[in-house]
Formats: structure tokens, sequence, C-alpha cells
């Protein structure tokens, strides 16, 4: 059976595009902008011609265009004022909406030149702080409110960690600088997102310390082996969906006791579900934070 999308609702094109269901009706209404399909009971949908129009006709307006002149406008004289704008700056919000074309139509292709342009205007740093962040968070809210499939989010997932890997290893190969500590970077079983977690481990690895990097669904005992061989452990994990609400407050008790109790070893905390930890429990030695970039600014 095939689930990719590829028929969208005027809400579907609301949560992609960031552009109000009542505005777009305007547009389409006023200006002809948009060329719904309509079924028997004249409910509208749209394919993905008319998303990646949208997408191009916002950057034009976000660029100071009206949406009357851009409504004049041929479909190849909105793809060339599109392009040109990239040609010229290649803007965040621009390339968040190009990558987001690029995993509708699973289009490698364009995922590559426009990674490739941000890469000649800034450095992979920036680009995943400015862009490959917010470009997830999207792509959560869009999986949560089912605008994409996880085909969709997959695909997209895969090419990132593709870069994230490309540009770890050649900070990997460089011998440590820093010798304290030594950092073992893990997901919670049955915790699979783990593009913050690499992410994080580029990031310690740039700032010049070892990584032991062991991913994602590590069941606690398998960390045990660990403790005794290293005097002191930062252990750093990222809590995205495990364990869940009811479940996480057992999750930290039970590390604390097994891996933090009279040792020098600490734990750091990132991801959605640290929000239902209670802080009172915590042992001095376990630290959350709120974002990737508020952890890396304290190594």
């Amino acid at each position: 059976m095939n689930n990719v999308k590829n028929v969208f609702s005027i809400k579907d094109l609301e949560n992609l595009s960031g552009i109000k269901a009542h505005t777009i009706r305007i547009w389409e209404k006023r200006y002809n902008v948009l060329e719904p399909m309509r079924s028997d009971t004249n409910i509208r949908s749209y394919d993905i011609k008319n998303l990646q129009k949208l997408l191009n006709i916002v950057l034009l307006h976000n660029y100071g265009y009206k949406i009357s002149k851009i409504g004049s406008l041929t479909q190849e004289q909105i793809n060339k004022l599109a392009n040109d704008i990239i040609s010229e700056k290649s803007a965040k919000n621009h390339a968040i909406s190009t990558f987001k074309m690029a995993m509708m139509n699973f289009d490698q292709s364009l995922f590559f030149n426009t990674y490739n342009q941000l890469l000649s205007e800034k450095s992979f740093r920036e680009v995943f702080y400015t862009v490959f962040i917010p470009l997830m968070q999207e792509i959560g809210f869009l999986w949560q409110t089912e605008t994409i499939t996880p085909a969709h989010e997959h695909f997209i997932s895969y090419l990132i960690k593709q870069k994230l890997l490309i540009n770890t290893e050649k900070v990997q190969i460089l011998e440590p600088t820093k010798t304290d500590k030594v950092f073992v970077l893990f997901l919670p079983l049955n915790e699979v997102h783990e593009l913050g977690l690499m992410y994080l481990n580029y990031e310690i690895l740039l700032k010049g310390y070892q990584t032991i990097y062991l991913g994602e669904s590590i069941p606690t005992e398998s960390l045990l082996d660990l403790i005794n061989s290293y005097e002191k452990i930062t252990f750093v994990s990222y809590l995205t969906v495990e364990p869940n609400q009811e479940e996480v407050n057992n999750y930290i008790t039970d590390i604390q006791s097994k891996l933090l109790e009279n040792t020098n070893h600490e734990l750091l905390l990132l991801g959605r579900m640290t929000q239902f930890i209670e802080t009172k429990t915590l042992n001095n030695n376990v630290h959350i934070f709120n974002s990737i970039e508020e952890l890396s600014n304290t190594l």
C-alpha cells in the first residue's frame, strides 16, 4: 500500500507554509494564485505543484512583493523571481521551505543543492543551528498533525544524518585535547530520535573531548560496564518521546542509583520529556538543559 502523501488539504498548506488557511482562500479567490481540485461536495484539495507554487509565493511576499503583483505573474516568472532571491541570499526561512519541498518531493538533488548553497555562506555549525534545528522542529509538528507521513520524516532525517556523519568524521580523527573527562552519549530504551544527540556528539568532539557514542535505545544496564572504566564520565541523553511522562522520573532515579551514586560521573539531559522530571529529586550531578545551544555553551 502506498502511504506517501501527495494530495493536501488547505489545513496542510497552512501547516507547511505558515500562511493561515483564511488568507490562502483570499489569495486564491482574488488573485487565482492556486488551482485546487474540488470534491463532489466542493471541498478543496491541492497537489504537490500547488504546494510548491504557494511556498514560492510566500517567499516573494516575504521579500516585499505584493500579492496582487504576484497574482499577475506566470508560474515561470514566479519560479524565476524565487530563484533570483535564492541566488542573492539564502535566507533562513527560504532554506527551510526549500528543504520541506525537497522532503515532500523526495528530491535528494534539491536537498544537496540547497545544503551546498548554505555551506558556501555559513559553517556547518551555523547551518545546523539556524536551519536544521528549526527545520526538524517544524517537521515534528507536521508529523504530529499528519501533514506528512513517516516516509517524509525518515527521508529528510536520513539526509541530515549523512551530513552529520561526514562532519563528525572530520573532527573524530583528531586527538582529544581535553582529558579530564569522557562523554558517553546514548538514548533511552525505545527512543530512536537521535539527530539532536548526533549533533551534540559533533559539538563535544569539536570542543576537544573524547566521546563514546552509543546511539539509540540503550538499556541502562548496558552502561554499567563503562562506569568503572573511566574516572569521570559525563553521560548525555536526549529524551524526546521516551521514557514517557509516567515513567520518566523512575527512569532518572534508576540511572542515578546505578550510574551516578558515589561516583564523579554526571548526567546531562535534554529533550521534550525533561519537562516532566521532578527536579527536587535530582542529585547535584544531574543537569537539565533547554536546548542544544545552552548545553554546548557550558562545555
